[in-house]
């Protein structure tokens, strides 16, 4: 029972992404805007794969936006987690401190995100001319520009940042890069007018990608302009959003890195990451092995309760290596040894079906709420199994 409950703590620090240790292990003095402030360094580090916060914590400047400019929970968190896994290609978790985005103010991400306007539309936004700095494109005057139409995509739907910290020598932190994500549209809602349905119309990958990449470079232009961030490194990531129906999340497809002072973008490097959903059309023609093996992991769970129908899995892919697999199994118990019982038989299907070179985690749940966790972790033989 020790091990179940220290799974179950653990599992919490990891969906908070920083452990709540209020251990001190330094107090560096932290010089901003000519200000001066203690802040605590967290003594404990739940991975190496997630940065230390200081303490006490700061509230991004844009914090909320990305609940209503996102469509799913999914996106959110695979933008939000997916974008501190690219920034560790240039900040380094065991020299960099991680902190919410404090160079972007509210304000201006929200007016980063309009369309271009006319000056009729700007009078009608009741704007000024100097508000005038929208990232996604014009629409004619004749069209109703809040409802859009066919052909004018709203291609940027949110536009987040995250600030790494590095520690000097005099004890002090200071701003050592930013990571900015972008995130896109891969599908154009659009309506003729107020009460009218909406229509959906899919955005081509290229005129995704390509649109990205006019925005990266607008973007970077308005940081360097910003004050304090012209000698600071900035990497920017390129996610596809899904669309509003979609059960699993979107992807990073680019990213490129603008050394200190530099305001153009030299290259970019692809990221080769996907999600699907198991089992769907999709998953079956790239990956019809790893298919299989969950098919026939559903079909045995189905055995358990011959009249059920409904387990799912979300997989991740690296390139072509299957790296993670979410399960979800939507059940209803009559009793809590039933629970315990069909936990303890698909604990053994994880260990039967699935190689030892994935993370697999099954989440048991029922009307009430979550019932069981089951995770197994690469290369790890023994899963931990919790209860609730």
């Amino acid at each position: 029972m020790r091990k179940l409950s220290l799974l179950a703590f653990s599992l919490i620090l990891l969906l908070s992404g920083c452990a709540p240790n209020f251990q001190q292990e330094d107090s560096v003095v932290q010089t901003e805007d000519k200000k001066e402030e203690k802040a605590i360094i967290p003594k404990y580090n739940i991975s190496d794969n997630y940065y230390r916060t200081i303490l006490p914590f700061e509230p991004g400047e844009a914090r909320g936006l990305v609940v209503g400019n996102v469509n799913t929970r999914y996106d959110i968190n695979e933008f939000e987690t997916g974008l501190m896994r690219i920034a560790q290609n240039n900040f380094d978790p065991k020299t960099y401190l991680f902190r919410e985005g404090q160079e972007l103010k509210r304000n201006t991400v929200r007016l980063w995100l309009n369309r271009k306007f006319t000056a009729a539309q700007l009078t009608e936004e009741k704007l000024e001319e100097k508000d005038n700095i929208g990232l996604n494109p014009l629409i004619e005057d004749n069209v109703d520009f809040k409802e859009g139409n066919n052909s004018n995509p709203i291609y940027l739907a949110h536009i987040l940042e995250h600030n790494y910290l590095i520690k000097g020598d005099d004890n002090t932190v200071k701003l050592g890069g930013v990571a900015i994500g972008l995130a896109l549209n891969s599908v154009h809602y659009f309506r003729t007018a107020v009460g009218e349905p909406y229509f959906e119309k899919k955005i081509d990958d290229k005129e995704i990608e390509s649109e990205g990449k006019r925005i990266a470079q607008e973007v970077l232009k308005r940081l360097r302009a910003t004050k304090g961030l012209k000698d600071v490194p900035i990497t920017i990531a390129l996610f596809k959003q899904q669309s509003k129906s979609s059960v699993v999340p979107g992807n990073f497809f680019a990213y490129t890195t603008a050394s200190k002072g530099n305001s153009a973008i030299d290259k970019w490097e692809s990221v080769d990451e996907r999600y699907f959903l198991f089992p769907s059309t999709d998953a079956e023609k790239l990956h019809r092995e790893d298919v299989t093996a969950f098919l026939n992991f559903k079909q045995d769970v189905e055995k358990y309760f011959p009249n059920f129908n409904g387990v799912i899995g979300r997989a991740f892919y690296v390139g072509d290596q299957f790296q993670d697999l979410d399960i979800t199994i939507p059940i209803q118990f009559y009793g809590k040894t039933e629970a315990i019982g069909f936990t303890q038989y698909v604990t053994g299907l994880v260990l039967e079906h699935f190689p030892n070179y994935i993370s697999v985690s099954v989440n048991v749940t029922s009307v009430d709420g979550p019932e069981a966790l089951i995770v197994r972790k690469a290369n790890e033989t023994e899963p931990f199994v919790h209860i609730y």
